[in-house]
Parts: structure tokens; C-alpha cells; sequence
């Protein structure tokens, strides 16, 4: 991957419902990656003004022909790029990529855009991306960053576990009441 085409970054997942739905950080600013990139705020802002976060393409591994789901909220905060997606469980690769994030093993983002302002600082030896056309964020296996990883999953067995214990606790404070 080139560096004016996408670049990998962290995925800070809080959690993957049985639904499909995630949430977490696309980029983080401040933070260099692999490819001595770095992302500084306000990089996003006038890209997300011209497209929605539903017009950002959800991809697997940056393959455009099989989108996996749909961004339903992108916004940039003091710490980086957030958001929100929902994986299409009716597709295959959709399911696929839904048991995989649930289960740890594919756990990183990476952001698609075109550079439209940088500059280079050549005693550090690092490029500072200002503002992109951002395209598409793909799920993937290897992110640039070293910090891209899911930090939380929330499966489908957890919900169950929760219900059942507010359950059971209704049904103490049923008994206590009585």
C-alpha cells in the first residue's frame, strides 16, 4: 500500500455485538506509524463535511469489490478519528468478519484516503498529514501500528450471561418485595 493511497492505523474497539455493530478509533492523532506517518487533528474535518460517514466505505483488507458493512457515525474527537459501523451479516464475508473480530483474530483498522496537505520534516524523518479525502476504513489483519489492536469484544455468550443475571436479580427483588 502506498502512502497517498491508505495507511493503517489503530482500531480501539469497545465492543462487537451479536448484531455486528462496533465502535472504536479509525486513527489516532499524534501517534507515528510503521511508515513514519503521522495523522494530526483536524486531518478529517472538511472530508467528512463533503462525505458522510455512510458515503466511507466498510471494507475487508482494502477489497473493493466486497464491502463488509456500513460506517453509521465518523467523528473526529481530541484523540483521533471515532467510529461507528455495522458489519452486514447477510454477506458472507460480512459473517466471516464478524466470527473473526469476536474471536480476536482480526483486529486492526486501516484508513483508504488521498493526501491533499502534508509537509515533511526531514530532521525527524516523518511526514504530518494534515488534511485527506478519506475513501474507505478496512478491518484488517496487520496495521502499520503497533497499537492497532481490538482492546474489548462483547459476544454474543457475554449478552446472554448478562441477561440472565439481571434476570435472576429481578427475581430476588420480586421474592425480597413480597
Amino acid at each position: 500500500m502506498t502512502k497517498e493511497t491508505g495507511f493503517e492505523l489503530e482500531l480501539d474497539v469497545k465492543a462487537v455485538t451479536a448484531e455486528g455493530e462496533f465502535e472504536g478509533y479509525a486513527s489516532i492523532f499524534g501517534n507515528e506509524d510503521y511508515g513514519r506517518d503521522i495523522m494530526v487533528a483536524g486531518a478529517f474535518t472538511k472530508s467528512l463535511a463533503r462525505r458522510p460517514a455512510g458515503k466511507v466505505k466498510l471494507l475487508r483488507q482494502h477489497y473493493t469489490d466486497e464491502p463488509i458493512g456500513i460506517w453509521t457515525d465518523l467523528v473526529e474527537d481530541s484523540r483521533g478519528l471515532k467510529g461507528r459501523g455495522k458489519l452486514i451479516l447477510d454477506t458472507v464475508k460480512g459473517r466471516e468478519t464478524h466470527a473473526l473480530m469476536r474471536a480476536g483474530a482480526l483486529d486492526g483498522l486501516s484508513i483508504g484516503f488521498r493526501t491533499l496537505k502534508d509537509r515533511f520534516d526531514r530532521q525527524k524523518g516523518v511526514r504530518f498529514i494534515e488534511e485527506v479525502d478519506l475513501v474507505e476504513i478496512s478491518v484488517v489483519t496487520f496495521p502499520a501500528n503497533p497499537k492497532a489492536v481490538v482492546s474489548a469484544v462483547k459476544s454474543q455468550d457475554t449478552e446472554r450471561a448478562r441477561a440472565f443475571v439481571l434476570a435472576i436479580k429481578r427475581v430476588e427483588e420480586a421474592l425480597r418485595s413480597k
